[in-house]
């Protein structure tokens, strides 16, 4: 954590060199990060809600009502803070943090809460074993350490940053899918890779960019970053293989109360 925490314009440990905290780049390149977060979020949630309604399908679940809620608040949270910043009103940016914190509580619990009852009603519908229910919960296992990590770090700014552009990156996942997800998967078959693409690709894609980004601007990649990025993607793939393993699905069942 020493490392992490020194990011303030001090030297980093290990004798390394010193990791700038701020860089004339890093508003714009944060809101063009935050805007492709949005772009994915809307591409595949748009097209996902146009063919609920054109198909008439059953309405969902209250709770899945609230989960929406929540995470789009989440977002729009998260671009008002970046807005903030980049506007220079950091007293504004500081103050909502209270609010962030309390938003990202109440999307830890919908979260599995949600996938749970969805879950369950398809079980009931179609008496297939949940197995999807490791992809579902993987995105509060990203977010909830990150964010916890990102509040704990709030006085070291370019640490704060990074973790929590990298968790909100984390669980965008679910809108790049459902824009691409079948693209890829007809492109390259039911693999463990070619899955592992079609659900991740997108905010992995965005997570490599914030990498080169530091490494363009400093030399070098944040001690956040080098924790946070194979964080993820240790899940991501654990998350995977969970989905795919014949041995899941009766853990799967448990896990809804089956």
């Amino acid at each position: 954590m020493t490392a992490i925490a020194a990011d303030g314009g001090r030297r980093l440990s290990g004798g390394g060199r010193r990791f700038a905290p701020f860089h004339k780049w890093d508003r714009g390149f944060i809101l063009v990060m935050t805007l492709l977060m949005w772009l994915g979020i809307v591409a595949g949630f748009g097209s996902d809600l146009a063919t609920h309604f054109r198909t008439h399908e059953a309405p969902y679940p209250l709770i899945v009502h609230f989960h929406a809620a929540a995470f789009v608040g989440w977002m729009v949270f998260f671009t008002v803070q970046v807005a903030a910043i980049r506007t220079g009103h950091p007293a504004l940016h500081r103050r909502l943090g209270l609010l962030g914190a309390g938003l990202a509580a109440v999307m830890a619990v919908l979260g599995p809460a949600t996938a749970i009852v969805v879950d369950s009603a398809k079980y009931v519908a179609k008496h297939r074993p949940p197995t999807f229910v490791a992809i579902q919960f993987a995105d509060i296992v990203v977010f909830a350490p990150l964010i916890v990590a990102g509040l704990l770090f709030r006085a070291a700014p370019a640490t704060h940053r990074r973790l929590m552009l990298l968790a909100t990156m984390g669980i965008t996942d679910a809108g790049f899918a459902r824009w691409w997800g079948e693209a890829v998967e007809a492109a390259l078959g039911k693999a463990y890779m070619a899955e592992f693409l079609s659900l991740y690709a997108g905010p992995d894609l965005l997570i490599l960019g914030f990498g080169a980004y530091d490494l363009m601007t400093r030399g070098r990649l944040h001690p956040a970053y080098m924790i946070g990025a194979p964080f993820i993607l240790a899940v991501q793939l654990t998350a995977t293989w969970l989905w795919l393993n014949p041995a899941w699905a009766p853990i799967s069942m448990h896990l809804i109360g089956r």
